[in-house]
Order: structure tokens, then C-alpha cells, then sequence
């Protein structure tokens, strides 16, 4: 008989690294870039082909850790050379791998952050080791799995070169098979006097319109919880036009707004364009977006927002 590997405590459940932040928080400052990637731990954009080549036993691990490697480099170039997007203040992370056996050990949100000498928080999925995933539909098994007994993780974080306080972890709601938890995560930044909120989520893409709405909700009822200005960001995994529709009417209905139009490419496979990736405000004006096209450290596209901090 298999064991699983118990679910994770709660010291486990949130990790903090610093990297001798030298940026302070600037008092005078009027705006701040904040971005979102699902950076799917840093593999490459080619999640079909490279899952076509997985399932015929063709995939070799060998170069993977240097491929990981260079691939979190030029990561950490698009974010901070202005040339994709604009330099980068806070960056919201999904699909961020800890020392998976399929990023050839690197710790994914820790390296990234070093690189862009940011602070940095990480949250663990849990995934749990030992069972079988529920099998599901062939379209969505393109995606290289963690292995059944990997010691490593996926999980969500913030990177953030200005102070990030109250850091909570968010698990969604989701019941069909426990080797696919889904969690958000969120944190306030301080901009000298100012400070706003900011969730970022993963959500799942197996779960029908009202399973996702489930996921939303408990979003927005964190969110509910503060009255500072507030960022909802991330893979909302809205991968068909009627969940783009559902989750901007939801998340309009608790008074958040998007620049970004229904149907902003943010995700490519086989040949397809989806708009997966999306940032909502409430309280905060948005003056510029963007999404950070061709950077190919992952099957997402970084999407990016300037917002007005007021006074």
C-alpha cells in the first residue's frame, strides 16, 4: 500500500525569503507596475508539443536544470530592462515550481526574486504524494505532472521590491480530485503613506463556469474584508468565451473594473489564443496595460498594469 505524505502544516503553508531589498519605499512616488505571469516553472512555451513528446517516452531530464536556469534569466531581463514592459514593482506568480524533479531542482519564485532583488513570498499547492490523479479529459493531459513521489511543489507568489506585509494564503474551493488544489495568495504593499491590497490567484481550469465563480467568491469575500484599494491578478484560466464573460460580469458585480477587453490573448497552444490572465481594480485607477508579448520562458504571456496611487 502507498502512503500520501501528510497535507502540509501551517508553518508550511507560506514561505518568505528576503534579498536585501535596496529599493525603500518612496514617499513621493505617484505610480507603481504591477505584473502577473503564469510562468509555468519556467519550461518553455511549448506545452503540447512538449507534452505530444512526453507521451511518446522521447523526454530526456538531463539539460533541465541548466535549461530551467536560463529560462528564469531571461525572466528576470524581460521584468527589469523595460523593453517588453515596464519595470517591474510587485509580481504576482502562478505555476511557480519548488524544487520539482521537472524544473531539475530549482526553487522557481526564490531564483526569480534573487535575480530582481526583490522580497518574496511563496505558497505551496500541497500536492499530495502517493495517490493518483483523477484521470481527466485527454485536451488537458498535455501538462508535464509533478512525479507521484516528488518531494517538490508548485504553488503561487508575490515578489515585491517595496514592503509587503500581511501575507495570507488562500486555498479555493474544489472537491473532484485532491492532487489538484487551488490557491491564491494575497498581501499589502506599502508605498510610503499608501498602501493597497493584492490577491493573486490561480484558478482552476477543470472546473466548470459555477465551480470557478466558487473560486471567485472566495476572492472577493477576502477582499470584502479590507478597505484599502484593491488588485484581484492572475490565471483565471477563463478558457472559453462564455468563462471570459462570467468571471468579468462577477468580478464587475462586486465593483471591480479591467482594462484589459474580453478576449485579450494572453495564453497560446496549438495554434489557439485564450485570454486566461487578467488584472482587476477596485479603488485604483489603471493608466497603462500591457501584455508582455514574445517572451517565451512559458505558455502565458506576462500581462502588466500602471497604476495611479492617488493621494
Amino acid at each position: 500500500m502507498v502512503t500520501a505524505i501528510p497535507p502540509l502544516t501551517e508553518a508550511e503553508k507560506l514561505e518568505f525569503g528576503n534579498h536585501s531589498n535596496n529599493h525603500p519605499s518612496d514617499p513621493e512616488r505617484s505610480k507603481l507596475i504591477v505584473a502577473s505571469y503564469n510562468i509555468r516553472y519556467a519550461r518553455g512555451p511549448y506545452l503540447i508539443p512538449g507534452g505530444i513528446v512526453r507521451k511518446l517516452g522521447l523526454m530526456s531530464l538531463a539539460r533541465r536544470p541548466q535549461h530551467i536556469g536560463n529560462m528564469i534569466s531571461v525572466a528576470a531581463d524581460a521584468f527589469t530592462k523595460g523593453k517588453l514592459l515596464p519595470a517591474v514593482d510587485v509580481l504576482a506568480l502562478q505555476e511557480a515550481d519548488k524544487r520539482t524533479i521537472r524544473t531539475g531542482g530549482h526553487h522557481v519564485a526564490c531564483e526569480l526574486a534573487a535575480q530582481l532583488n526583490m522580497d518574496w513570498a511563496h505558497a505551496p499547492a500541497g500536492i499530495p504524494r502517493g495517490i493518483k490523479p483523477v484521470k481527466r479529459q485527454w485536451w488537458l493531459d498535455f501538462e508535464e505532472p509533478i512525479d507521484l513521489h516528488d518531494e517538490g511543489d508548485t504553488g503561487v507568489a508575490l515578489l515585491s521590491r517595496l514592503p509587503m506585509t500581511d501575507v495570507v494564503r488562500l486555498d479555493l474551493p474544489w472537491q473532484e480530485c485532491p492532487w489538484r488544489p487551488r490557491l491564491a495568495m494575497a498581501a499589502t504593499i506599502s508605498v510610503g503613506p499608501r498602501q493597497l491590497r493584492i490577491l493573486n490567484a490561480h484558478v482552476d481550469p477543470h472546473a466548470a463556469s459555477d465551480g470557478q465563480l466558487a473560486q471567485l467568491e472566495v476572492l472577493a469575500a477576502h477582499a470584502e474584508s479590507t478597505t484599502l484599494p484593491t488588485l484581484i491578478l492572475g490565471d483565471f484560466n477563463t478558457l472559453s468565451k462564455q468563462k471570459c464573460i462570467e468571471t468579468r460580469r462577477f468580478l464587475e458585480s462586486r465593483g471591480y473594473t479591467t482594462p484589459y477587453p474580453t478576449g485579450t490573448p494572453t495564453w497560446r497552444g496549438g495554434g489557439l489564443l485564450m485570454h486566461a490572465d487578467w488584472i482587476f481594480s477596485r479603488g485604483l485607477t489603471i493608466s497603462r496595460w500591457g501584455v508582455a508579448k514574445p517572451l517565451k520562458v512559458s505558455d502565458h504571456w506576462p500581462i502588466w498594469a500602471e497604476v495611479e496611487l492617488g493621494t
